[in-house]
């Protein structure tokens, strides 16, 4: 049965040397201290370690071969958007730079890889004419951004007009948790990465939901990361907090927000046969699709294992596998059989 994984990530093998161009260590590059492996850098920091399947692609297909996976959809690592860059020229020569070497690698294997690109989300107008660029020229689905842009939430007005050309452009999007909120209460654990990524992820989707972007825009496509964060599990709360504090709540959206479950995707990233069933049952397979944040170690080493071991018929296993993600991208099967 086909798969398709629409959560992966990728790197240019060679960066540039940003943090020295651009005057700022927060900027990431590569120390490739040994042959198929590299140290994530900033400055002198250590950020992580990664091996070449994350930026080789005929590495990570013989990765996809070993687990059945077909498709890969390609995007950037979060670290790697560059919101905080003031000088929003500087970050879209770096969202360039990735979304050139993306397109790159899909089209040397068209069959296996689609991508999506990066933009300077903290400047929409040059965020717009990336996403165009990136659509119409390089011939990605679609853009990954964060979960917040800086001081925006998802529902700023500033960021309306970029859904809103998403929207006409008939563009993926793919919101990832990032810059995770209360990390500096969080130094021990890898409490970022276990707390305030699922807490970001509700945020965005709240914003969306609240802020009437999802009401404004319906033919928008956007999917969330690791099975929407925390929101599935306190989709009650929210709910109730609609119902009880209008006042607080509805101030920008009066539908209530669970009429919104099936306007949106989750990836199936739960490593947990509960949770699937909750999903499942919460949003409809016609909303879920397989994603395994290939290659980091929080992902799903076995992309679609859990999907396959559940008891489900396989009209609902081709859809979490294949057809929602298809749906998704705008894509059709045919391109990748």
């Amino acid at each position: 049965m086909l798969k398709i994984d629409i959560h992966t990530h990728i790197i240019p093998e060679h960066l540039p040397k940003w943090s020295e161009k651009f005057l700022d260590n927060r900027y990431i590059h590569l120390d490739h201290h040994c042959p198929g492996c590299a140290k994530m850098m900033q400055g002198d920091k250590f950020f992580r370690e990664i091996k070449s399947n994350c930026w080789d692609g005929d590495v990570r297909i013989e990765d996809c071969d070993a687990t059945g996976v077909q498709v890969q959809v390609l995007s950037a690592i979060p670290v790697m958007f560059h919101y905080w860059e003031k000088n929003a020229a500087y970050a879209l020569e770096t969202s360039r730079f990735q979304n050139d070497f993306i397109a790159e690698v899909v089209s040397r294997h068209p069959k296996r890889f689609v991508g999506l690109g990066t933009v300077p989300l903290q400047d929409p107008e040059l965020s717009i004419q990336e996403m165009e660029r990136c659509v119409k020229e390089l011939g990605l689905a679609g853009i990954e951004i964060g979960s917040h842009v800086n001081d925006w939430n998802l529902n700023a007005e500033e960021l309306f007009p970029f859904f809103e050309a998403a929207e006409k452009l008939g563009a993926a999007i793919f919101v990832h948790p990032w810059d995770m909120m209360g990390k500096d209460k969080m130094n021990k654990y890898w409490l970022p990465w276990l707390v305030g990524m699922p807490a970001e992820t509700s945020l965005a989707i709240c914003s969306m939901i609240f802020g009437g972007v999802f009401e404004r825009l319906p033919n928008l496509r956007v999917a969330f990361a690791h099975g929407g964060g925390s929101f599935p599990s306190t989709i009650g709360r929210i709910e109730h907090g609609f119902n009880v504090r209008p006042d607080l709540v509805a101030v920008d959206n009066a539908v209530n927000p669970r009429t919104y479950l099936n306007k949106f995707y989750l990836d199936t990233l739960v490593h947990d046969d509960m949770m699937l069933n909750y999903l499942l049952d919460l949003f409809g397979a016609r909303q879920l699709a397989l994603g395994s944040d290939y290659p980091f170690p929080l992902g799903e080493h076995h992309p679609g294992k859990l999907i396959e071991s559940m008891p489900y018929d396989d009209v609902i296993k081709s859809r979490l596998l294949h057809g929602t993600a298809l749906e998704w991208l705008g894509l059709e099967k045919k391109l990748f059989v």
